[in-house]
């Protein structure tokens, strides 16, 4: 049986299974094939506990980790009103197929619900088949204010320091 909960990163558990996933995650082909950075690894539950618009969810078999889904609170100025952005999404490979991500989704709706957002929006790579096709059963779609003007996209540019 899997079982959601909404991490507590002051839990040394929780703390090391979102490590764990999102270092899986990272070596994924989806995630960028590559390891996490040893810094990434030391600071990344640090810097995650200081900023409380943070929010994750892991999925758990038993006391095994095997799922999870980091997400971001953010606003709708067209709405005025919160919304919540899912950051990551990563289903353990031998535990793909079923259904944990529905779980991981519906977790997220219920606790954006509890902070009044007005939608859920995310970010899916153009050749992740697979994500697309599961996002799209749950509900989510491209996003575009008029269809003549297209899908919106997500552009990123790096900070070098």
């Amino acid at each position: 049986m899997i079982t959601i909960v909404k991490a507590d990163l002051t839990h040394p558990e929780h703390a090391d299974a979102l490590v764990q996933l999102l270092s899986e995650y990272a070596r994924d082909p989806m995630g960028g094939g590559e390891p996490l950075a040893e810094t990434v690894v030391e600071n990344l539950v640090t810097e995650m506990q200081k900023r409380p618009h943070l929010h994750s969810f892991i999925g758990f078999s038993g006391d095994e980790p095997v799922a999870l889904m980091n997400t971001v609170e953010g606003f709708s100025t067209f709405a005025a009103k919160p919304l919540l952005n899912i950051h990551d999404v990563v289903v353990s490979r031998p535990y793909r197929g079923q259904g944990i991500s529905r779980l991981l989704f519906e977790s997220a709706e219920i606790f954006a619900k509890t902070l009044g957002c007005c939608k859920l929006t995310l970010e899916v790579l153009e050749g992740n088949a697979i994500a697309k096709k599961a996002y799209s059963r749950l509900g989510y779609a491209p996003y575009q204010l008029d269809p003549d003007a297209g899908n919106a996209q997500f552009w990123e540019k790096k900070i070098e320091k």
